[in-house]
């Protein structure tokens, strides 16, 4: 599928829906939790994805972007981090000529809602831009009553080296630090990692910065809807810990999560929430 300005391709594979815009810029999708798990800009790989992540069609894929719905963290209705990123998710709409975008969709069905009983539908619109990735949730009330959930996006982002790397856009955030259990008011222009990391900043900037990233790039994320963000790294200890996580690979990954989670979304019946993020490389930079 192509013209005479941008190629655009798709393919499904073992489940994996791969969408090229030309042959160095393309994404793939896993058709399980709908997570993208690979982003290629002039052939250079962009996203995170641990070398012992488990493709098995149960267990949430460690990297990429999963996607969290309709509980972020601890749910006592189900898994953690909801049901969204360990569900079997359908193609709705494969690329068309000269437009790189696939639209993935989940609906409510019995085993979603032997965990929690609504009725909903979620479209996953995924876009390969000239550098830029964009990814966007609607969620539907599709039922005869209201629901409330949490929503984020789970971006894993490839770094050469985390001790260089800067968050922007986090200054003067109130974040609950989950590392020590304790709410903080972020005072950094930049923010960097030195250890285990796992912060949930509110009401945050629309746009950050995340700058070293692989190849060189700065990623700058601006988002829509979603005013919360999360900052992960599990640093040495955890890494370990974690059966589908490299020991060494903390050194080459962050996450930077555009979210709405401070606050739980109360959706009406027959109502749609959208929010969603577009991810830009600037120019790169010496490392």
């Amino acid at each position: 599928l192509c013209n005479l300005h941008t190629s655009c391709t798709y393919t499904v594979i073992m489940s994996v829906v791969s969408i090229s815009r030309d042959g160095g810029n393309q994404a793939e999708v896993h058709l399980h939790g709908a997570t993208l798990t690979s982003w290629k800009v002039d052939g250079e790989e962009l996203t995170f994805v641990s070398r012992d992540a488990v493709f098995d069609g149960k267990k949430a894929i460690r990297g990429g972007i999963p996607v969290v719905f309709p509980n972020f963290g601890p749910w006592e209705l189900g898994p953690q981090h909801g049901f969204a990123r360990t569900s079997t998710w359908k193609l709705l709409e494969p690329p068309v000529q000269g437009k790189p975008v696939a639209v993935f969709e989940l609906e409510d069905n019995e085993q979603t809602r032997a965990m929690w009983n609504y009725r909903f539908k979620v479209r996953y619109t995924v876009s390969v831009g000239e550098r830029q990735l964009d990814t966007n949730l609607d969620i539907t009330n599709t039922g005869d009553q209201p629901f409330d959930f949490t929503a984020l996006l789970h971006t894993y982002f490839r770094l050469p080296d985390i001790s260089k790397t800067t968050v922007s856009g986090l200054n003067g955030c109130t974040y609950l630090d989950k590392v020590h259990k304790d709410h903080k008011t972020e005072g950094r222009d930049l923010v960097s990692i030195a250890g285990e990391t796992d912060s949930m900043y509110e009401a945050t900037s629309s746009v950050h910065r995340i700058t070293h990233g692989a190849g060189g790039y700065t990623f700058v994320v601006t988002k829509r809807n979603l005013p919360d963000t999360v900052v992960w790294n599990p640093w040495a200890d955890k890494a370990k810990a974690m059966s589908d996580f490299g020991d060494d690979q903390y050194v080459n990954m962050i996450c930077v999560e555009a979210g709405h989670v401070a606050s739980r979304v109360l959706l009406p019946p027959q109502q749609t929430f959208s929010g969603g993020q577009t991810i830009t490389l600037e120019k790169k930079q010496n490392l």
